[in-house]
């Protein structure tokens, strides 16, 4: 059975999870390129980290992080590469989604990768219903980013 909790980001058993999302985001990307948060920064105040296990073993993250108003932003979404194909990024994606609506959230969105490697998020996201747009709140423009926006 897959359950998906509001953890703290911050555990022994979630160092893998956090490693494999740091090697990913640094395989192809220049540091200066990168967005993604340590464990420490997703336990802020404003953020909302979920950790998605299968018998208790920590399989996916991804997290909620408020910007202005109605406005929030996905964060290090993750699923252990091993534990793909099973339709669990879709799950966590799902989850993400109705836990800002049940916030009151109306806008969600995110930075993600322009390279080729990150080809299967953006199609993720683009099945979900996620438009590209202009970079939003503390962003730039960058040619190896991708940002995407849902109205919810």
């Amino acid at each position: 059975m897959i359950t998906i909790t509001l953890e703290h980001p911050v555990q022994e058993d979630l160092a893998l999870l956090h490693a494999r999302h740091h090697g990913a985001m640094h395989a192809d990307t220049p540091p200066e390129s990168i967005h993604m948060l340590p464990p420490d920064a997703l336990a802020k105040p404003g953020i909302r980290f979920y950790v998605m296990r299968e018998a208790g073993r920590a399989l996916g993250m991804g997290a909620l992080k408020a910007l202005s108003g109605t406005h929030a932003e996905i964060k290090s979404m993750h699923v252990l590469m091993e534990e793909r194909g099973r339709g669990l990024a879709r799950l966590m994606l799902d989850h993400l989604i109705a836990e800002a609506r049940v916030a009151g959230i109306v806008r969600l969105s995110l930075e993600t990768g322009a390279q080729p490697s990150f080809a299967p998020a953006r199609r993720l996201y683009e099945v979900a219903g996620f438009a590209y747009c202009d970079p939003f709140e503390g962003y730039h423009p960058d040619p190896m980013s991708a940002f995407m926006t849902l109205e919810i």
